[in-house]
Formats: C-alpha cells, sequence, structure tokens
C-alpha cells in the first residue's frame, strides 16, 4: 500500500464509525423515550452532532451511525439532518441500527461487536482508516491531527484521552504512558490511576475516541467475535490486547481540541447525569461561556426547524416579557414571563404573570400562568399548569418530580399528570 503523503488530508481516505446506540441510564427520565446521543443539546442541537460535526469539520465525509436503544427519536433526527452527503461526491452517510444482520437473535452485544456486524457495509467503502467514536459528549475536535500523529507513529491504535486530575480518573479507562505516550498498560477504572510522566499529578482518562487503520481492525474484530470468553467491546477487550500484542499511542485531546478566541481552555463534557446536562447547559448563558457556540469557523450542523423567529410581549410593570442573561431559540413566544439564566428550546411557550430562572426547557414545552420556576429541566412537550411552583421547597418537588442531590428536578408529562 502506497503510503499517504506528508500533507494530505488523511480524512479523505477515513471513514468516521460513530456508537449511538447506548441508554444512558443515568440521565434518568431524560432517556425513557430517546437514546442519549439523541437528548437534545445547547437550545438547538443533539449531544451527537457534536461528534458528527466534528468529522465532518474535519474533512471526514463517509460516516456511519450504529443505533440500538430506542432509536427512532435519533433516526428521525439523522435523516431530518444529515443524509446532505451525496454519493456522487463520494460521500456517504448510514444508519445502521441493530438489524439481526449476524443472526435471528443477535442484537449489537458490545461496542465492537456493532463495527464487527456492519464490517461487510464499511468494506465496500474501502477506507484506509477507520475513527471509532462515542456519540455522546460535548466537545469540538480536529481529528486529522490525531489521524497525522496515528501515521507518523506507526500505531496500531491510536487513542484519544484527557489529561485530567489523577484522582478525578477511577472513573474513566486510564492509560499508563511512556515519556513517548507509548500505552503500556490499560486500566479500567483503577483505584489508584498511574501518573503521566512529568507530572505525577495528572492521568490520562480515555474519551472513547480511536483511530485504526481498517484492515488491522477487521482482523481484530473476527478474532474478537470468535472468542466465546470476550465482551465484545473496545475498552475492555480490543484496547487491552493491541495494548499487550502490538503498539498503542495516546492522543491528548489538548493537541487537537478546536477553541475559538472566545474559549480560554479546551473544552470535554459528558453530560451524562441530570446535573451535568443541566449545568452545561445552563453554562452557555454565561457573559463568555467555556462553550463557544457562536464559533462559525467549526460550525455544529444541525437540523433546524423552520419557525418564526422568537417573540417577547406585553411590557406592564408585572407583566413584562423579558429574558435576562438567557438563550432563547426560534419558535419561542414569551409572554409577560420573566426569564434569568435559563434555556429555551425551539416553540417554547411562557404565559403572564411567571418567573422562570436557571431553567432548561425542552422544545414544544408549554408553561402556564403564575408559575415560578428554579433549577429545572423540563422534558420535550411538557404541559407546566398555572400556578405551579418548583425550586423553593425541596421536600414538595422531591415527592413530585425528580430532584437530584444539587436540587436540580427534572420534570416530564407523566409526572405532571400524576400531580
Amino acid at each position: 500500500m502506497t503510503p499517504p503523503q506528508k500533507n494530505s488530508r488523511l480524512s479523505r481516505d477515513t471513514m468516521a464509525f460513530v456508537l449511538a446506540g447506548g441508554r444512558g441510564s443515568r440521565l434518568m427520565e431524560l432517556t425513557d423515550r430517546r437514546a442519549k446521543p439523541g437528548v437534545y443539546f445547547g437550545g438547538k442541537t443533539r449531544i451527537i452532532d457534536f461528534a458528527l460535526s466534528n468529522a465532518l469539520n474535519s474533512g471526514i465525509r463517509r460516516i456511519g451511525v450504529a443505533t440500538q436503544y430506542k432509536a427512532h427519536s435519533l433516526i428521525r433526527h439523522l435523516t431530518r439532518g444529515w443524509t446532505f452527503l451525496r454519493a456522487e461526491r463520494n460521500e456517504s452517510f448510514d444508519i445502521l441500527p441493530a438489524s439481526q444482520r449476524v443472526s435471528e437473535d443477535a442484537w449489537y452485544s458490545g461496542t465492537a461487536d456493532a463495527v464487527f456486524q456492519n464490517i461487510d457495509i464499511v468494506e465496500s467503502y474501502a477506507p484506509r482508516y477507520i475513527v471509532v467514536l462515542a456519540g455522546d459528549h460535548i466537545y469540538k475536535m480536529d481529528y486529522e491531527v490525531m489521524l497525522q500523529q496515528h501515521v507518523e507513529t506507526g500505531a496500531d491504535v491510536t487513542l484519544g484521552c484527557l489529561e485530567v486530575p489523577r484522582m478525578e480518573a477511577t472513573g474513566f479507562g486510564v492509560m499508563h504512558v511512556d515519556e513517548h505516550d507509548t500505552i503500556q498498560s490499560f486500566i479500567e477504572k483503577p483505584a489508584d490511576p498511574p501518573g503521566v510522566p512529568g507530572r505525577p499529578d495528572l492521568a490520562l482518562a480515555s474519551m472513547g475516541i480511536y483511530v485504526f487503520n481498517t484492515k488491522y481492525l477487521f482482523d481484530l474484530l473476527r478474532a474478537d467475535a470468535a472468542n466465546a470468553e470476550s465482551s465484545h467491546d473496545f475498552g475492555k477487550d480490543l484496547v487491552p490486547h493491541v495494548v499487550a500484542h502490538g503498539k498503542a499511542v495516546a492522543h491528548r485531546f489538548s493537541a487537537s481540541c478546536v477553541k475559538s478566541h472566545e474559549e480560554a481552555e479546551a473544552y470535554w463534557r459528558d453530560v451524562g447525569t441530570v446535573d451535568a446536562y443541566w449545568e452545561s447547559n445552563i453554562d452557555l448563558t454565561a457573559v463568555t461561556p467555556a462553550l463557544d457556540l457562536y464559533d462559525t469557523e467549526w460550525p455544529i450542523w444541525t437540523y433546524s426547524e423552520l419557525v418564526a423567529p422568537a417573540k417577547f410581549v406585553h411590557d406592564e410593570p408585572t407583566r413584562c416579557g423579558h429574558a435576562i442573561s438567557s438563550l432563547v431559540s426560534g419558535g419561542c413566544i414569551v409572554s409577560g414571563t420573566e426569564l434569568r439564566q435559563s434555556l429555551l428550546f425551539t416553540g417554547v411557550r411562557t404565559s403572564s404573570f411567571s418567573h422562570i430562572e436557571e431553567a432548561v426547557i425542552l422544545p414544544h414545552a408549554r408553561i402556564g400562568r403564575h408559575v415560578r420556576l428554579k433549577k429545572v429541566v423540563i422534558d420535550r412537550g411538557v404541559v407546566i399548569p398555572d400556578g405551579l411552583v418548583v425550586g423553593e421547597d425541596a421536600a414538595l418537588d422531591a415527592s413530585r418530580f425528580r430532584r437530584t442531590e444539587r436540587g436540580v428536578c427534572l420534570i416530564t408529562q407523566p409526572m405532571i399528570d400524576a400531580l
């Protein structure tokens, strides 16, 4: 095989394979009707849009998305917003639900198995490299930089990693590396994480991003599929095998993260709990948020509904529709409501004499009159009745809604119906 030219874009010979089949059970009722990658984020986008946009902005034009758990909402979003890639331009976008491709009772039994069951589809595009991505994190990253490192080091697998305080890495897969970032061992959720050479206070935590040469990966997957003792998982099975028998190299996120001039630090979030989800969305209302969604040089692509602009109505002493330090999406009508430090997704309607603070309100929710809400996440389409008060009585909130340790209340329609 002819080696790539030094200055060529390796992304042209790469396929991104996005793993989007997980539920994300720590998001509680938010994932009762949708998979975690399909959860709304940031006013207009879904969580999966960040991994997909990173691939597209990096120059990758062949993308596959493996879905499984309650995939309809996610698949509908992908078909509406991501089917602009065209075969006649040597582009492709494949949605790959678990569909008994191997046997009649075989769903995806692990992250590696999701790729294995679609080997024939990937092979038909003949990519030289594969970037395997988790579809449930919020970050901006240029995968081309990671691909270049993979080729230059001659690695069998290159793993994306975060530099985190050492004792905060106990919940991750952690890489023990030498001074050249060659991985010596890969440890899943260690009690005492190994430090980084020269920085013993830091550890390298896996981001769930892997770069492989396609042929090498397929050989691994076929051998793994034949192993009845395997759990068919990249982090538990394939990566430890490569570390022991091949060459695995760590790629530090700081080397390829994309930052606008407004972003001071590399941004990566796992919004896997209700608290983390609420906090990451509310952070966007800051004067200078840690994540710059206004960066036009690295846009986050998504499906955008055709709706009217947001509208604010009424200007009376006790009935003034206005928003302070808030994000309000298109199609919203803020009628006589005071909004503070809140994020409203598309099509939310609020009614007069209400006060909303530190709220994340998903699309097409309806807020009644004389409502007071603080520190809430309201699911899509929920109708909040007149006079409801949330965020002022912890015991009462916990008896009616899903209240977290940090005092955030998740509200869904069945909870409202039970009042």
